[in-house]
């Protein structure tokens, strides 16, 4: 399938498709016009970067989690895969510490600032 395609199909814009390829998240064949030609996988495999993404996993770990990923979002067993994700995880929960310690101290000085008001 052409790129317009699969944009259609995944709801995904073909720049961002093409950032996919350039970041080697997906390989599409070239046709011998140079037009992109995706795989019947390649709506799967959008849909998994998507969903990978949006649990915050930067693209060079959906990289190396990509050839793990099965069919129904699960992972098989990859050497190293589930270190990574676990060190990913570790990551995310800093961050979620970081943003509590800022969300309070926003409350406060909301809070602060009613009461002078």
């Amino acid at each position: 399938m052409l790129i317009g395609q699969l944009a259609r199909r995944t709801g995904t814009s073909e720049r961002r498709l093409r950032y996919y390829e350039r970041v080697g998240l997906l390989t599409p064949r070239r046709q011998v016009n140079g037009y992109r030609d995706y795989d019947d996988d390649a709506e799967q495999t959008v849909a998994q970067v998507r969903a990978l993404l949006a649990a915050g996993l930067p693209t060079h770990v959906i990289r190396q989690v990509l050839p793990c990923a099965l069919a129904d979002g699960s992972l098989r067993p990859c050497p190293g895969v589930v270190d990574t994700l676990r060190s990913q995880l570790t990551r995310l929960d800093q961050r979620a510490d970081e943003l509590a310690r800022a969300r309070q101290t926003l409350q406060q000085a909301i809070a602060l600032a009613e009461r002078a008001g």
